[in-house]
């Protein structure tokens, strides 16, 4: 997890509300799922070559290729 982000990519609460050691581990196999800045639901696409995130407020968070 992105510790600078007000928001945990896997379950979009605070990241200083709670532990996300799970999350953390949940993010090392699969895309952020909500935005580390503003906690809204991202479109995220899985494709068998990587990922693509993107958030409505922020844009394109992230890229990853398999």
């Amino acid at each position: 997890m992105d510790t600078a982000a007000g928001y945990c990519g896997q379950c979009g609460t605070p990241a200083v509300e709670a532990d996300h050691v799970a999350c953390a581990a949940r993010l090392e196999l699969e895309p952020p799922r909500y935005c580390g800045r503003c906690a809204r639901r991202m479109v995220v696409q899985v494709l068998p070559t990587g990922w693509t995130a993107r958030c409505s407020v922020h844009g394109s968070i992230g890229t990853r290729a398999g």
